[in-house]
């Protein structure tokens, strides 16, 4: 049964990360921990088995710094006139379902993914969705992580395809991109040029109206078949959170 890593790695990322989007490890080694012992419990390295101690890691990082599940609260305060939904709040039945993959890596940059898209997608690989199925959309982006570029370029899903998953039954999807909608840089230009309101964040903007949650920063979509597995995608229990890390697999049934 072959399970496939989905996930980012987390890691100290300044050297090609935006400041606003940067994540922080700091590693304690068995030294470190060796003063720690000493500090809390006046335990010398004598009675200490090699005379070294334990090891730890400090993380500082946004809920949405890594490979992530976001909640309907990250989109807005309500969905549907209701309440949304904090990722602590996110039923676990969602989080581990059928998987299928549609490949959009033919769409250019600034370009978004259309219901159209979608479909063809579907008959291409000969694919009815059903109910919670999690519905990966594989754009190949995941080959500019540890550049720059990661945040700026590749193509997004549209507000319209967005909401015709969500009618499907779609409780997750997910991208191998920093974002599901179209680079914000892209959608920041046409929305001041155009002087609407219905560009900027479009597909996150969905969740005002419907309930969805997005998984964004995917890795090693191309390395799953079209369908016939299962995603595995819990989200750690922030509490209030709008998003949290996860370690993201599919899981290639026999």
């Amino acid at each position: 049964m072959p399970i496939i890593d989905l996930s980012d790695t987390l890691q100290n990322d300044k050297d090609w990360t935006p400041w606003w989007a940067r994540n922080s490890v700091t590693y304690q080694n068995h030294k470190f921990g060796r003063l720690a012992i000493w500090m809390l419990f006046r335990i010398t390295p004598k009675y200490l088995r090699g005379g070294l101690g334990w090891a730890n890691d400090v993380i500082k990082l946004s809920t949405h710094g890594t490979t992530h599940m976001d909640a309907p609260w990250h989109y807005a305060p309500t969905c549907g006139g209701k309440p949304a939904k904090t990722i602590d709040q996110i039923p676990l039945d969602w989080c581990y379902r059928d998987g299928v993959v549609l490949d959009m890596r033919h769409k250019n940059h600034g370009e978004a993914i259309t219901v159209e898209d979608v479909k063809l997608a579907l008959d291409k690989i000969n694919y009815k969705l059903k109910p919670f199925d999690i519905v990966l959309i594989h754009t190949g982006n995941d080959r500019r992580l540890g550049t720059p570029d990661y945040f700026t370029h590749g193509c997004g899903v549209s507000a319209e395809a967005t909401h015709w998953l969500i009618d499907q039954g779609i409780k997750v999807m997910g991208i191998d991109s920093w974002g599901w909608d179209v680079p914000l840089p892209v959608q920041a230009q046409q929305a001041k040029a155009s002087g609407r309101n219905d560009i900027f964040w479009a597909a996150h903007f969905v969740g005002i109206d419907k309930e969805y949650c997005q998984l964004e920063r995917l890795t090693n979509l191309d390395q799953l078949p079209s369908h016939g597995f299962k995603v595995a995608a819990f989200p750690l229990k922030v509490k209030n959170g709008s998003a949290g890390p996860a370690r993201v697999v599919g899981i290639i049934e026999d």
